[in-house]
C-alpha cells in the first residue's frame, strides 16, 4: 500500500456486513482526443475499450509516435464538444476557428505507436493537420483509432482478463474519488498553495462515499443498471507524470500539485512512483450505461 502521513484521514468505513463499501458516481468524463481537454457527462455507455468515445483520436509526430501535454502543454487548451444536431465532434482552441472532425476519416491508413504498442489508425486529413499544427506551432497529424483491433492492457496486472484499449495510456478506465482531491487540496492549503481541480488528473469515473484514496484498497466496483450489472476490476495504481502540474485552464506548468503529492503518495506497488487514482478494466457490462448519481458498491475481494 502507499505510504501515509500520520495526519492522513482514514478511509471511510465499510458499509454492509459483507465488507462492501457504498459508493456514488460523482462525475463521468471522457477525453475524445488523447491529452486534450475532456468532457464531463451526465451518463455514458461502456464500450469494449472503456467509456464510449474516450481517446478515440490522437495526435502524432512525423515518426507516428503519439504526442501529449508532456511535449505540447497547449494541448490542454484544445477543447472538444459534441454537435447538438448530429453528434459530430467539434474542437476549439484560443485564436482558432472551430474545427469539425469527420465521423469517419478518409485519410490514409497508418501504423502508429502508443508507448510500446503499434496500432492501426486512420488519418483525419490535411485540414485537421493544418489546424492542430498551427495551434501547437509544430507539425502534427490527427488520427483516429481503427475499430475492430485489440490493444490489450498488461497481463501482469490484469491476469487472464483481456482488457481492450483505444489510445489510453494502458488501461480503459481511470477511477478517482472526491475525497482524494479534497485531501490533496487540504494539504495544498497548508502549504499556502492554490487548490486544484480534478481536471488535472483526467479521470473517467469519480466516486463519492469513500475516504481519501479509498479506491486504493478496492478490488472491484459493482453497479446495477437497467441493462444489467456492471463490474469494474481495479488492477493498478496510476503513476503520475508531470501533466497534473499543467494548469488545464492556462497550459502553464508549475511544481504543484506534484511536489505535495510526492510527500505522501509514493506507492510501493509501482516501485515507489507517485500515484493518484486506480486503473480499472471491465469485467462485465459492455453496452450498459452509467449515470451520475447512481449508487454502487466497492468490494475488497474479487
Amino acid at each position: 500500500m502507499h505510504s501515509l502521513d500520520p495526519d492522513m484521514a482514514p478511509p471511510a468505513g465499510t458499509g454492509d456486513d459483507d465488507g462492501s463499501s457504498p459508493v456514488t458516481i460523482a462525475s463521468l468524463h471522457v477525453y475524445p482526443i488523447k491529452s486534450c481537454a475532456g468532457l464531463s457527462l451526465t451518463q455514458t455507455d461502456l464500450a469494449a475499450t472503456g467509456f464510449a468515445h474516450d481517446r478515440q483520436w490522437m495526435l502524432i509526430d512525423d515518426q507516428h509516435e503519439f504526442l501529449s501535454q508532456r511535449e505540447h502543454a497547449r494541448m490542454a487548451l484544445i477543447r472538444p464538444a459534441w454537435s447538438d444536431d448530429d453528434g459530430a465532434l467539434t474542437v476549439t482552441a484560443p485564436g482558432c476557428p472551430p474545427l469539425r472532425l469527420p465521423a469517419t476519416p478518409l485519410g490514409e491508413r497508418l501504423r502508429v505507436r502508443v508507448w510500446d504498442d503499434a496500432v492501426d489508425a486512420r488519418a483525419a486529413g490535411p485540414t485537421a493537420d493544418r489546424w492542430f499544427s498551427g495551434f501547437l506551432g509544430a507539425p502534427v497529424r490527427l488520427v483516429q483509432f481503427t475499430p475492430g483491433q485489440r490493444r490489450l492492457s498488461s497481463a501482469r496486472w490484469t491476469g487472464a482478463l483481456e482488457a481492450e484499449n483505444a489510445f489510453s495510456d494502458g488501461y480503459p478506465i481511470l477511477v478517482t474519488t472526491v475525497a482524494a482531491l479534497d485531501e490533496l487540496n487540504r494539504r495544498l492549503a497548508l502549504g499556502r498553495h492554490a487548490p486544484v481541480t480534478m481536471a488535472r488528473f483526467r479521470p473517467n469515473l469519480v466516486l463519492d462515499g469513500l475516504g481519501p484514496h479509498g479506491e486504493d484498497g478496492l478490488d472491484a466496483l459493482h453497479f446495477d443498471t437497467p441493462g444489467g450489472p456492471v463490474t469494474l476490476r481495479l488492477v493498478k495504481p496510476c503513476p503520475r507524470c508531470p501533466i497534473p502540474n499543467i494548469d488545464p485552464d492556462t497550459a502553464e506548468a508549475g511544481f504543484e500539485p506534484g511536489d505535495t503529492l510526492a510527500r505522501y503518495r509514493a506507492d510501493a506497488r509501482v516501485g515507489g512512483a507517485i500515484t493518484f487514482g486506480m486503473n480499472a478494466v471491465i469485467v462485465e457490462g459492455i453496452g450498459r450505461r452509467l449515470v451520475v448519481g447512481q449508487g454502487g458498491r466497492g468490494t475488497v475481494q474479487f
